[in-house]
């Protein structure tokens, strides 16, 4: 009779059944067989240095694999730290799998180490939770969390195993293996809205796509391909769809960032809005006022969500726009994309100059662009922070999907995520460079996490964009209170470079524009992860900031 621990079948499914190559995690007792199992089944464990960057690389993972992302916690205070990563994963709907400790069944109300009701807690935030309560049923319990997680509109989910049923044996006889599934949803416009909306597309003289997250999830690059160069429409991409199609596609407006997209938006006639929800950053649909909406989406209740569609065709974006591209005509839209161009190169004239002229002290916009100078196009690139996560969406290019991201730009707003994408990123494409643009001040929530890259031989470049302040509050507190009220907004000198090196990394400060590329080919020729300390000019304010400002002053 052949007996396995809860703990060891646990990791042998992610192995067999969904092939999960890597889990993120911190030890903990009440995961210690699922941790051995990991070990018995040779799956890579990346061990962090607080659970919140175990979600975050787990929801960078899955955006960077287009696999989901898998992490491990213990119970109690384990839980309550992935929190925020979870919810993170949740508003920006990724395919999340978090495996959680518990205290044991058996002292339920007993006051035992770490006890508390934890499914109460996350239920809100995941698509699906629960308890498993009996060994054998622990590949059953993975089956559903992989499939909630994954099927129709991704998102979090959430497994809470107890040790008691982790270290139970069991007869391997007696499990029922689930088999994978991978099917894609079978939800599909009909003929009427997909004959509509090629109409809307056909006639259009100022159309835009833009294409989010669902773009991404979709895996739909051939197909967007197509579409874009059949009909002609120039495409911006955001979020995790950024890079699907590459930003230096002659159709793509990326270039713009996001200040070239709300320069642009109000004058389009016809907006192709594809696995992207309007939320605040495009002011709820209400930046493109006069435009028809043709919304495409794997859920259908967020068609009409904050601005009514006037052609809503639910369903996955590939598969839509395969439906689509038979019934288009093929355009030529070249006047209108350079009319596009020109309107966001005009309102960035003095940001362009910026970029090209070096300063004392350094511009913001000045170090992305000497950035861009040794790598180019072929890395991926990270921003984190809040001006921080401005210049590094309006500088960055990638050929590559997901190449540029800026999760701190995200719903939720969660600062801290630059370093855990980076390692994400690393682990993903260990082939190319990946930079993390840090705000000092987001530096300091997952810093500490330059032990987990140097233990595990991730050699990320961490540029610090050094202003000695939290920014973004700083400066709208200079505009709303004036600059003699300033309120825990200023941050001083400090040299997180050091911090860096301590931990067995590559650190240097940097103060003057010519030392920035040197810097950079010197922690890159170290082939350790590096932290490069960019002092920047303190006063220099983003238009993000005043947009944050405006969004705030309206209240």
């Amino acid at each position: 009779m052949s007996k396995i621990y809860g703990g060891h079948l646990a990791a042998k499914y992610l192995k067999e059944v969904e092939h999960v190559d890597m889990v993120f995690t911190l030890s903990g007792g009440h995961i210690e067989n699922i941790l051995d199992g990991l070990t018995e089944y040779k799956i890579k464990t990346i061990d962090v240095r607080h659970e919140q960057v175990a979600a975050m690389m787990a929801h960078a993972w899955s955006v960077y694999t287009n696999k989901p992302g898998v992490c491990l916690v213990t119970a109690g205070p384990g839980f309550t730290n992935a929190l925020t990563g979870i919810v993170n994963a949740h508003l920006e709907n990724v395919p999340l799998v978090v495996l959680c400790g518990r205290h044991p069944l058996r002292d339920d109300l007993k006051g035992a180490l770490q006890e508390m009701n934890q499914i109460d807690m996350v239920k809100p935030v995941t698509k699906w939770c629960a308890t498993c309560y009996e060994t054998k049923r622990i590949p059953e319990y993975l089956s559903i969390a992989f499939r909630q997680a994954t099927m129709g509109r991704p998102g979090p989910v959430f497994l809470e195993l107890p040790p008691d049923i982790l270290f139970e044996e069991v007869d391997e006889k007696t499990v029922v293996i689930p088999k994978r599934r991978t099917h894609k949803t079978v939800t599909q416009p009909g003929k009427n809205e997909l004959e509509e909306a090629a109409r809307l597309i056909n006639q259009a003289k100022k159309p835009i796509f833009l294409g989010g997250s669902g773009v991404g999830m979709s895996g739909c690059g051939d197909i967007l391909e197509k579409f874009i160069e059949k009909t002609g429409v120039p495409i911006s991409l955001v979020n995790y769809g950024r890079g699907v199609l590459s930003d230096n596609h002659p159709l793509s407006v990326n270039g713009g960032g996001f200040t070239g997209l709300n320069a642009g938006l109000p004058v389009v006639d016809v907006i192709i809005a594809a696995g992207v929800r309007f939320n605040w950053l495009l002011q709820c649909g209400q930046l493109f006022p006069d435009a028809k909406v043709i919304r495409i989406d794997i859920d259908p209740h967020e068609i009409d969500r904050n601005r009514h569609a006037d052609v809503g065709l639910a369903g996955d974006v590939g598969q839509v726009l395969g439906q689509l591209l038979p019934l288009v005509e093929k355009r030529d839209h070249s006047p209108w994309l350079k009319s596009f161009k020109n309107a966001y190169s005009a309102f960035m004239t003095s940001e362009l100059e910026k970029r090209k002229t070096p300063s004392d002290p350094i511009h913001p916009i000045r170090l992305v662009e000497q950035i861009m100078t040794v790598f180019g196009d072929d890395a991926f690139y990270v921003a984190d922070g809040g001006d921080t996560s401005y210049y590094g969406l309006s500088g960055f290019a990638s050929k590559h999907q997901g190449g540029v991201q800026t999760p701190a730009g995200g719903l939720l707003g969660c600062l801290g995520t630059g370093i855990p994408f980076a390692l994400a990123a690393k682990l993903a494409h260990p082939d190319k460079p990946v930079i993390v643009l840090q705000g000092d001040g987001s530096f300091g929530f997952n810093g500490m996490e330059f032990d987990t890259a140097i233990r595990h031989n991730i050699p990320i470049i961490c540029i610090i964009n050094n202003d000695c302040a939290w920014g973004m509050i700083k400066h709208s507190q200079e505009v709303s209170l004036g600059a003699n009220r300033l309120t825990c907004s200023e941050l001083g000198m400090r040299h997180y470079e050091k911090v860096v090196e301590g931990l067995g990394g590559y650190g240097e400060l940097v103060t003057i524009d010519a030392e920035i590329i040197p810097a950079i080919k010197r922690a890159v020729a170290s082939g350790k992860p590096a932290c490069i300390n960019v002092m920047t000019d303190p006063t220099v304010t983003s238009p993000a900031t005043v947009f944050f400002y405006q969004s705030f002053s309206e209240l």
